[in-house]
């Protein structure tokens, strides 16, 4: 599906980012559902995963979930690089493409801030949650700004990106930057480097799904009649869809660098950063999640004063959190909707 046309735009501004670049004219491009009341305490944000656009977060939001938009206003910024917001595809040069200045996940937390308060002055937060990136984006929400969020629900992602994580970010870099058509990300765009996003695709299978997964060939329940036709048709698919390669790349950096410790005041430390968190944060990872394993935010959750860990029991791997299996999908609303009962 090409990307969705359905939303509108914040103006930023000059934006300059934590590694000291400036960002000329940004724009945020964001969607809300349902209506801010009076008092401005009904707000939910819901940050964007990799790759993804703000329609990719909708298997959360409806009549009768958690998230409500009968009863909350939910806003869903799609991170920069994402194609839909300013990204390396349509900044003007000589920032374009493969010159466009790093993100951070600091950073994407910083022009969200921007949008909630100078648009509609709102101050807390009744919920921040995201899946993947997403959840990096929440964690970074609740140690930067713990004095607005209110409750924090980080799903099939961490706060600080591991090693093990790292080795299938560099690969799937590798995997892209390998084609001859991707000169070094100036590559035309009537001549995509599709044999190295192809190469990326077949990375992504590996990772995104578990052994069981394929064990059972769940991916002819999803209406795929063998394994490759379940590479080429959804995975190969999905990234040859209207992605464009410098975005992605973009988005793998700020994935790669991810780390709550980085945050502007902590030099480094992570522990201490994630100790400064003051909502209750329950983090739901993927029991056979290949790159965010529970046992990471097991980790995390020590040093979070009110964190808990509730394990999503799937076989499906890193998609467990990402809306594609109904059962896996339950069990998150009814922990978000546990979550935002509680005294925040």
């Amino acid at each position: 599906m090409p990307a969705p046309t359905d939303f509108e735009i914040f103006e930023l501004g000059d934006v300059v980012l934590q590694h000291g670049a400036t960002l000329r004219g940004a724009r945020l491009a964001y969607k809300t559902y349902g209506t801010l009341n009076a008092d401005r305490s009904n707000v939910i944000v819901h940050p964007t995963w990799f790759s993804a656009w703000h329609d990719a977060n909708e298997w959360t939001i409806g009549s009768g979930h958690a998230c409500d938009p009968d009863e909350y206003f939910i806003v869903v910024p799609n991170q920069l690089n994402n194609g839909l917001s300013t990204s390396p595809s349509n900044t003007a040069p000589p920032f374009n493409g493969p010159y466009f200045p790093p993100v951070t996940f600091y950073d994407q937390v910083e022009v969200q801030y921007r949008l909630l308060t100078e648009k509609w002055g709102i101050e807390s937060v009744e919920l921040v949650l995201g899946s993947s990136m997403g959840a990096g984006q929440t964690y970074q929400w609740a140690v930067s700004h713990p004095e607005m969020v209110k409750r924090a629900a980080p799903i099939v992602g961490s706060p600080r990106t591991s090693e093990h994580n790292q080795v299938f970010l560099k690969s799937l870099r590798a995997a892209l930057s390998a084609d001859p058509l991707f000169q070094g990300g100036r590559y035309s765009p009537d001549a995509l480097p599709t044999v190295g996003l192809r190469a990326f695709a077949r990375i992504y299978a590996g990772w995104g799904l578990s052994q069981a997964f394929y064990w059972r060939r769940e991916y002819e329940a999803m209406g795929y009649s063998s394994l490759e036709d379940f590479l080429v048709g959804f995975w190969e698919g999905f990234w040859l869809d209207d992605r464009d390669p410098n975005n992605l790349l973009a988005m793998l950096w700020t994935w790669e660098q991810g780390d709550v410790g980085r945050t502007p005041g902590f030099d480094g430390d992570t522990e201490a950063a994630l100790r400064s968190i003051r909502c209750p944060l329950v983090a739901m990872p993927g029991r056979t999640d290949l790159y965010f394993p529970p046992e990471d935010e097991e980790w995390a959750s020590q040093f979070i004063p009110d964190g808990e860990v509730r394990v999503i029991d799937s076989i499906y791997g890193h998609f467990a959190g990402l809306g594609f299996n109904a059962p896996d999908n339950e069990f998150v609303d009814a922990t978000l909707r546990e979550l935002l009962q509680r005294p925040a």
